[in-house]
């Protein structure tokens, strides 16, 4: 089963979307339905692989929820409408679980979607003109990987020491006076058509029809990156044995080539 929930701005209405599905697995790790938030591409993709071929002959039920946000998954995991979620990296999880006072724990690094930088009006990077508007995600963590994706193609420099939490405080050189745009993650691939670059997260460019390995005027290294997506459940879950084995199943040989054959590198397994 399948089901889907977008960003809606009226927080009363998201909220009775909740409660309306919150009694329909008797709580998923005691034994019933284990029920795993996913951002729809390519996360919920996976999920499905495993929910229709691997999970039935471990006595495993799946049930695959997919979110258009990043926020929405956390907090339906806090307030237990989910027993895991699997749409996130590591820095974004210690970010949201401290700004909103959660206690999230990263269970298994599945994949890696590498951040790139798209344009619907250029070509090449080396024409990025004077004073370009770049849009970039609003969020701590992606914010923090899109200016260091910015330095690493000479587009600008960040100050020495400035780690995942960079902001534009520290840019140090800003040679060709890039204005930053910054917009929620789920708007980026739109706001394609207003500006004159964009950073995308690789789950978002995937949704639209854009291929990261063949579109993105660059990427990310995945050499040495913290930032694969992986399995999470809140503190004191990690163990629990439906958690253990959906972690297993991720990380089969099975579920390698099936990210390999379906991506073609724009998604990149990590285990």
């Amino acid at each position: 089963m399948k089901r889907r929930f977008f960003l809606f701005t009226t927080a009363s209405f998201t909220a009775s979307l909740f409660a309306g599905c919150g009694d329909r697995t008797g709580g998923g790790t005691g034994g019933g339905t284990l029920r795993v938030g996913v951002s729809p591409v390519p996360h919920g993709e996976i999920l499905a692989y495993v929910r229709d071929n691997l999970a039935a002959s471990e006595g495993l039920t799946l049930e695959v929820v997919e979110f258009s946000d990043y926020v929405l998954p956390n907090t339906a995991l806090n307030d237990g409408q989910l027993e895991a979620n699997y749409f996130q990296h590591v820095p974004y999880m210690e970010d949201f679980a401290q700004q909103r006072g959660l206690d999230l724990a990263f269970v298994q690094a599945v994949h890696l979607e590498p951040l790139g930088l798209y344009s619907n009006r250029l070509t090449v990077l080396n024409d990025v003109p004077d004073g370009a508007q770049v849009s970039v995600p609003n969020d701590a963590t992606n914010l923090g990987r899109s200016l260091k994706l910015l330095q690493d193609n000479g587009l600008l420099t960040l100050r020495g020491g400035a780690g995942v939490g960079a902001t534009k405080q520290d840019i140090e050189a800003n040679p060709k006076n890039l204005r930053l745009v910054e917009l929620e993650a789920a708007q980026l691939p739109r706001a394609l058509e207003d500006v004159d670059i964009g950073v995308v997260n690789g789950n978002y460019a995937l949704s639209v029809g854009l291929n990261p390995a063949e579109d993105a005027l660059a990427l990310e290294s995945p050499q040495n990156n913290p930032y694969a997506n992986g399995l999470v459940v809140l503190g004191g879950q990690e163990n629990n044995p439906q958690i253990q084995t959906l972690a297993r199943l991720l990380t089969t040989p099975e579920v390698r080539q099936f990210i390999e054959e379906k991506y073609q590198g724009a998604v990149i397994p990590v285990f």
